[in-house]
């Protein structure tokens, strides 16, 4: 049985994920890296791997907003490049349906480090792409990866500033399709859930993004996670690493542990950075792979290794 033919179309019920039912459900999964520079990665035969080798019930692609590691984003790309990017994750989401996976489609705010400089495509991405995708019931939005700090004036992405974005940008996708899980970035890093906590959106079916790096974040970020959880927020955990937040250094399997237990323990849904040979610790298969499929554990970094073991618990 695939995990859509266990849990169906998804929906968010007070705190918690949850399937066709009313049973709280718990996603775990892999990221894309930069869609722009690692498209070869989406591939049928990959996700199936994913899916009956390590029991992954959910794929994300993350289509960057704006212009990141000599590529191009979204946002600064000209309407023939755009529509390319579209393809790749109607490509995508295509794939996960056939194979009864979920997929969550993330518009990668980062580099854009607030997500109101480019409101005005994010409407447009959505409105485009939601109408393309408005019959799979297996498609979850992440409208805003991470609001962030910015790095010249220093001042933090406030949580207003993301309401605001998120304001604009919810009733666009709504409009075509009212029936999808969306799910919003929080603010420094997507860190900020105690914020969210505080102040949550006057929405339906709405979930709020923590991401963690186990060798950085710790029982600080925890604690706000606890606390938000306090609030009854529905959390996403759309995005975590193994090793540092700046991606370099040694995994650490002990915070990762915590992590994870923590996660499981509530139920939360947590997909993993990232899918793509980048010479980096978060990357899940070695520098030397070319393959695109058909990895084995030799093709895997550290943090791949760890990965499985994550994904199969």
């Amino acid at each position: 049985m695939t995990p859509f033919e266990k849990y169906g179309k998804l929906h968010v019920e007070g705190k918690n994920l949850v399937d066709e039912k009313n049973n709280v459900v718990q996603l775990k999964g892999i990221s894309t890296h930069n869609l722009n520079e690692y498209p070869q990665y989406v591939n049928a035969e990959a996700f199936k791997q994913f899916r009956d080798e390590y029991n992954v019930s959910i794929m994300r692609l993350a289509m960057y907003s704006a212009f990141a590691d000599d590529h191009a984003g979204y946002s600064d790309s000209d309407d023939e490049h755009r529509a390319k990017l579209e393809d790749l994750i109607v490509k995508g989401v295509e794939i996960c349906d056939q194979l009864g996976l979920y997929c969550m489609v993330d518009w990668h705010i980062l580099f854009d480090y607030d997500p109101n400089m480019h409101t005005d495509m994010a409407i447009r991405f959505f409105k485009s792409i939601s109408a393309k995708l408005k019959k799979f019931d297996n498609v979850i939005y992440e409208i805003c990866n991470e609001p962030n700090m910015n790095l010249e004036t220093k001042e933090e992405t406030s949580w207003d500033d993301i309401r605001n974005y998120a304001k604009q940008v919810i009733p666009a996708i709504r409009e075509i399709d009212d029936t999808k899980v969306i799910i919003v970035g929080t603010t420094i890093w997507s860190q900020g859930v105690d914020k969210a906590a505080d102040a949550p959106l006057d929405f339906d079916n709405i979930m709020y993004t923590l991401h963690f790096y186990a060798d950085t974040h710790r029982d600080q970020l925890r604690d706000k996670f606890k606390y938000a959880r306090s609030k009854d927020l529905p959390i996403f955990v759309t995005e975590f690493g193994v090793g540092r937040a700046d991606g370099d250094g040694d995994i650490n399997e002990e915070q990762s542990k915590i992590w994870i237990d923590l996660l499981n323990g509530e139920k939360i849904s947590h997909i993993i950075w990232n899918l793509s040979n980048k010479a980096e610790t978060s990357s899940i298969i070695v520098p030397e792979c070319k393959k695109t499929s058909g990895f084995t554990d030799a093709d895997l970094t550290p943090c791949g290794l760890m990965m499985k073991d994550i994904m199969r618990k």
